[in-house]
C-alpha cells in the first residue's frame, strides 16, 4: 500500500505543482486587463470574465512592440526614450541597471550563462556547481592579479538566490552538461543526473 501511494504523489506532485505555477501566472496576467476601459473588457460583451485574456494581450503588446522596435521609426523612438530615462537622475541609475541585466539574460546576442562549472564552494574540499558570467571588470581588475574569472554560484532549490563570486580559472572545473542540464541538476537538490550520466559516476 505505501509502494502504491508514494507512486501515486510522484504522479500527482509535479502535475498540481506545474498547474498551480500556470494559475498564478495567468491570474497574474489577466491583471493586465485593469488597464482597459471597462467597456473593452470581456465582463461587459460577454457577460463573464475569460481566464487567459490578459495573458494573451500582454503576450500580443509585447509581440507588437518587439515589432514596432525593429523598424526605421520605432528604434528612432526607442533610443529618444533611452535617452530621456538617461537624463532623469535616480531613474538613471535604476533604469540602466534593470536594462544591463534584461539585455543579458534577454538579449539574443547574450548570455547569462555562459558555462556550467564545478567550483569549491563554501570553502577548500566542498564542490557545487556554478556558472561562468564573464570576467571580473572595473575598479576589481587593478585589485586582482592572475587569470580570474567571475561566477555565479546558485542556492538550491530556488536558483535565483545566490553569490556572485570571482575565482582562479584554475581552481575551477569546466562541466561537459549544458547550462540547462545543470540548472535542472541544481533545482533536483542533485536528485535528478543531466541525460547521459548515472548517480555516482
Amino acid at each position: 500500500m505505501k509502494k502504491y501511494l508514494i507512486t501515486g504523489l510522484l504522479i500527482w506532485i509535479p502535475l498540481v505543482i506545474t498547474l498551480w505555477v500556470l494559475k498564478f501566472i495567468v491570474d497574474a496576467l489577466d491583471q493586465t486587463l485593469h488597464l482597459l476601459p471597462p467597456e473593452f473588457r470581456t465582463e461587459n460583451w460577454l457577460g463573464f470574465h475569460v481566464p487567459g485574456m490578459g495573458a494573451v494581450m500582454t503576450v500580443v503588446i509585447v509581440f507588437l512592440t518587439g515589432a514596432f522596435a525593429t523598424n526605421l521609426i520605432g528604434a528612432r523612438l526607442v533610443d529618444f526614450w533611452h535617452m530621456t530615462l538617461h537624463r532623469i537622475p535616480v531613474v538613471n541609475s535604476i533604469y540602466s541597471s534593470v536594462k544591463q541585466i534584461s539585455d543579458t539574460l534577454f538579449s539574443s546576442s547574450g548570455q547569462a550563462f555562459r558555462k556550467a562549472l564545478l567550483v569549491q564552494w563554501p570553502h577548500e574540499g566542498m564542490w557545487t556547481i556554478a556558472f561562468l558570467t564573464g570576467r571580473p571588470g572595473g575598479e576589481l581588475v587593478s585589485h586582482l592579479q592572475g587569470d580570474l574569472i567571475s561566477v555565479y554560484v546558485p542556492t538550491t532549490p530556488n536558483p535565483t538566490g545566490g553569490y556572485f563570486v570571482v575565482v582562479a580559472r584554475k581552481d575551477v572545473i569546466e562541466l561537459d552538461m549544458s547550462v540547462d542540464e545543470a540548472l535542472k541538476y541544481v533545482i533536483s537538490m542533485g536528485v535528478v543526473p543531466p541525460s547521459g550520466y548515472t548517480a555516482g559516476k
